[in-house]
């Protein structure tokens, strides 16, 4: 079931705080950011900057608290929903590090986690052809749907897997959390090439946490945002990533601290 109509992620004012040893910590201190279905937005900023608390707040993750703002998915209130209910309004994230599931083959995963969204279970000769398809267009041995979810996996396996879910659950927005991490320059290549067939199939919007320019290569975005100490401090187009190639984000740094 593909949705062709346009869709739109709307954050604004965002702030979220994290409980550390040293008590409560504000993390995210005021983000706007619309993604728009067809768009492609790239995050950039050092590590330690929030990129990542973005991505788990928008995904409903427990340990992220927003105190101010709001996240709208096609006007609805994202913040009112569970976890599962943002999933099946069409967020999906791809994590910077998944999680194993013992006992769970990636085949039932799947196939439940398609049951979920779209509220019927895939006709089984369609879906098995629709998986063994993406598996090979990802380079995915056939063997691999009967392994247990990320156990043992690889790094490169673990984001084939995740870029794997986006192909066949058909999202609306997908935010990509440091996909890159881990990936030499040939599995960094083949997951590029899925999230651009994914794009091309459902016109799905991209929100891509990044530190490093080398995946804009692949994927190339519309919009950059610098993200800086939880806000985003500059906005531009692909050109931007290429300048922050050049110079880093020292610049930024120096301007923040003073």
């Amino acid at each position: 079931m593909t949705d062709t109509s346009a869709h739109t992620l709307e954050i604004r004012g965002l702030h979220v705080t994290v409980e550390t040893e040293s008590g409560t910590t504000e993390i995210l201190r005021g983000v706007d950011l619309t993604v728009r279905s067809g768009e492609t937005h790239a995050i950039m900023g050092p590590n330690g900057s929030g990129k990542s608390t973005l991505a788990y707040a928008i995904a409903g993750h427990p340990k992220y608290t927003v105190t101010e703002g709001s996240i709208l998915l096609d006007g609805e209130d994202v913040l009112e929903m569970a976890v599962d209910e943002r999933a099946r309004a069409g967020l999906f994230l791809a994590m910077q590090y998944p999680v194993e599931i013992a006992g769970v083959t990636v085949s039932n995963f799947l196939r439940t986690a398609k049951t979920a969204v779209d509220g019927e279970a895939p006709k089984l000769r369609t879906w098995v052809k629709e998986v063994n398809t993406a598996m090979a267009a990802l380079r995915m041995d056939s063997a691999f749907a009967q392994r247990n979810v990320n156990e043992g996996f690889s790094g490169g396996e673990k984001k084939r897997h995740e870029i794997l879910q986006l192909e066949l659950l058909g999202p609306r927005i997908a935010v990509l959390d440091e996909t890159d991490s881990g990936l030499d320059v040939d599995a960094l290549k083949v997951v590029s090439e899925g999230v651009n067939r994914a794009k091309e199939n459902t016109d799905l919007g991209v929100l891509l946490i990044t530190h490093y320019t080398r995946i804009l290569r692949y994927i190339q975005p519309d919009f950059v945002h610098v993200f800086i100490d939880g806000r985003i401090v500059e906005e531009g187009g692909p050109e931007l990533a290429d300048r922050l190639e050049a110079e880093g984000y020292d610049r930024y740094l120096s301007t923040v601290s003073s």
